[in-house]
């Protein structure tokens, strides 16, 4: 089953979004319901996208910079802006500190 059939509600809101690749969008509507997936999010990504846990990360971190990704899923991309963010606000506060985490 391929993600994307799974939430067809969000159509995408523009041209821009539009513009987004097949995998960009099931990518994103992974992110936006992967816990429904049965076993880890490693497991689910690896059986989805072909793709390891770390390559998967680093396609998401490109894909929510782009416009194209805010303009499909601007809640979706915000938050998941937001939580980056935080984790990494954590771990420059953790090396500031002398702890390692």
């Amino acid at each position: 089953m391929l993600v994307h059939e799974v939430d067809s509600t969000q159509a995408p809101s523009s041209d821009a979004a539009a513009a987004l690749s097949d995998r960009d969008r099931e990518i994103l509507a992974f992110e936006k319901q992967w816990w429904k997936y049965a076993g880890s999010k490693e497991q689910a990504v690896r059986e989805l996208f072909d793709l390891s846990a770390t390559r998967y990360y680093q396609v998401l971190n490109a894909l929510i910079d782009t416009p194209e990704a805010l303009a499909h899923d601007p809640m979706l991309v915000k938050r998941l802006r937001r939580m980056r963010s935080t984790r990494q606000r954590a771990r420059s506060s953790r090396r500031l500190d002398g702890t390692r985490g």
